[in-house]
Parts: C-alpha cells; structure tokens; sequence
C-alpha cells in the first residue's frame, strides 16, 4: 500500500483494527479473483487506491444515516462489504453470481463483517424500506433508480459511483425521474464522480409511453 493511500484512510479515521480487517479482505480478494474475477488483473496492483478507498471515500457522508442499508451488485463486495467493515455496520448485499455470493460470505467470516448476502436479483429481493443504497459500476442511473426507488425508504438516499459519463446519465435520468442531487467529486478518480440522490419519484411527465 503506498503512503498517500494509508494517509487517506487516516483522514476518513480507520482504524488500526479496522485496517487490518480490510488488508485480510484486500487478501483474499487477490486470492479468489483469477479464478472469478472480482478486479480485472490490471487493478490488481492498485487495489488500494481503485477499490477500496474508492469505496470508503463516501464514510464521512454515510455516518448519520441510519440502517438499513444495501448495496447493489455487490460483485467483489466494493463498496457494500468494505463500507460494513469500516463503518463496523450491517449492510445487505445483492449478487446474483453465486460464485460471487460465496466469496462474499466466506470474507465476511473472514473480516467480522455484518453482512447478509442475497444471491439473487435485486428485484427478487425483499428488504424493508432502505434509508442507505450503494452501487458502484453496476448500471446507467436510470436503471439503477428505478431498481432504488422501490425500495428506497422516504428519507433514504442513494449513493452512486459514477465515471465521466455522470453528467450525461443524469440528464438521461432526469426524463423519467424527480430526484435532489448532489455531486461529489471523486478523491481517488479525477473523472468520477459520487451522486448523492434522494427524494427519488417518478417524473410527472414521461417522454416515452413505455417508461
């Protein structure tokens, strides 16, 4: 891990334990992706950086949201099993890929985690009204708000990892959607961006007959 990453992750006050909860996590990560693909080989030797600080940068803004929470499409576990480690909270995890599903229950006995993973779609899922939802690189935001906004409890809110595209998904998404936003910059990805959505309702309005 380089310096400049373990000075991020004192600022966002992990601590010692913590970290070392997150490096067993980080282990087996490189440990099961060759054979499941959880990162691509390329980000293996930025891991740190491109995955979990890139999940954990949002901590400061999760802190007074209460449970429940969820994650969607939680493939490898960023950033839903690396915010329940920091955040030492219970979140739900969705994965659909049971290869995947197993990595996650296998890691989350590994880290002390409180997770409950659901090996399903997210649509198949049950849960009760969710104030928190987290998803990261999972589909275009109007996919993802009409997979949120059912499950979204009032005075939830929706934080998403976004690309270079996030201007461009949000005007997209503003067709069918009424949402409060707010734009994050990224700290670990100088085109990315976090969106903060809440008060998601269907727009009043539909441009397409069939939305």
């Amino acid at each position: 891990m380089k310096r400049a990453d373990r000075e991020m992750l004192a600022q966002l006050g992990v601590s010692r334990e913590t970290l070392a909860r997150l490096e067993t996590y980080v282990a087996l990560t490189l440990r099961w992706s060759p054979s499941i693909r959880l990162i691509s080989q390329r980000d293996e030797t930025f891991v740190w950086r491109r995955h979990v600080l890139d999940s954990l940068q949002i901590m400061p803004l999760l802190r007074d949201i209460a449970p429940p929470a969820a994650d969607f499409g939680s493939g490898g576990g960023f950033p839903g099993l690396a915010l329940a480690i920091a955040l030492n909270r219970p979140f739900h995890l969705i994965e659909s890929d049971t290869r995947k599903s197993a990595f996650l229950i296998e890691a989350a006995q590994a880290t002390g985690a409180m997770i409950t993973v659901h090996p399903k779609r997210i649509e198949a899922v049950t849960l009760p009204p969710l104030r928190l939802i987290t998803a990261r690189g999972l589909a275009p935001l109007t996919t993802l708000l009409a997979l949120a906004a059912p499950k979204l409890a009032p005075d939830g809110a929706c934080f998403f990892h976004k690309g270079r595209n996030a201007a461009a998904e949000l005007t997209a998404a503003r067709h069918r959607w009424q949402m409060e936003v707010i734009c994050h910059p990224s700290r670990t990805d100088p085109s990315g961006t976090i969106l903060q959505i809440s008060g998601v309702t269907r727009a009043r309005s539909l441009p397409y007959p069939n939305a």
